[in-house]
């Protein structure tokens, strides 16, 4: 996977630490800031870390509900339609366990390719400048917006559209790319109807880019 999607879905994970700091970084000088938002991305490693634990957990808990509802089905349902049911509800429990156990396992390579030093140096690049120009990103956005307010928008939609921008704007990645990656982001993270409002929204934005150049 290239260095910049991997970046780039690093810097999504910190970004909603930017939310809590965001008048202590924009009084930060340059060194300050690097550090500051280096430390957020170690945060965004160290908490993706949890949540894998925490899904391996979860998945376990859900194999062992499963092998309960198996074994009642054989010693405690009344009758064929009871034990049909316990059952039913068993092989559910065993599929959703073993689609968290798929995205957990997922997860220590992502860790990993977080550490690489080309994406560590993205990801940086990509949050100092969301956060020095997060007045101007949010200006472009909300101009972008149909009958919408950006502050409505659920966080990780915003955060999204953040990004994007952020490469677009400032640093030089061409605008389809950036909608296709951000589309990416959000068929992880959001869902179908985030992942269609940010398609639309980025569309105008960069009709509105096109248009202030002419």
């Amino acid at each position: 996977m290239k260095a910049q999607t991997i970046a780039r879905e690093l810097a999504l994970l910190a970004l909603p630490q930017l939310s809590k700091a965001q008048k202590k970084l924009a009084q930060s000088q340059p060194r300050e800031l690097q550090l500051t938002l280096e430390e957020m991305m170690l945060k965004a490693i160290a908490t993706l870390r949890e949540e894998t634990q925490e899904a391996l957990e979860t998945a376990t808990a859900e194999l062992q509900r499963s092998n309960d509802k198996l074994l009642n089905s054989q010693t405690r349902a009344s009758d064929v339609s009871g034990a049909r049911e316990m059952t039913t509800e068993a092989i559910e429990l065993v599929q959703t366990a073993i689609n968290r156990l798929g995205q957990a396992l997922e997860m220590p390579e992502l860790i990993n390719n977080f550490n690489r030093p080309d994406v560590r140096s993205y990801a940086l690049e990509l949050l100092v400048k969301a956060t020095e120009e997060t007045a101007a990103i949010d200006t472009l956005l909300s101009k972008s917006l149909v009958d919408w307010q950006l502050g409505r928008l659920p966080k990780i939609d915003r955060d999204i559209l953040r990004i994007a921008v952020t490469e677009i704007v400032y640093l030089g990645l061409e605008e389809r790319i950036a909608i296709n990656e951000a589309i990416e982001l959000a068929k992880r993270y959001s869902d179908d109807q985030g992942r269609k409002l940010i398609k639309g929204v980025l569309r105008r934005v960069t009709e509105q880019l096109q248009s202030e150049m002419q």
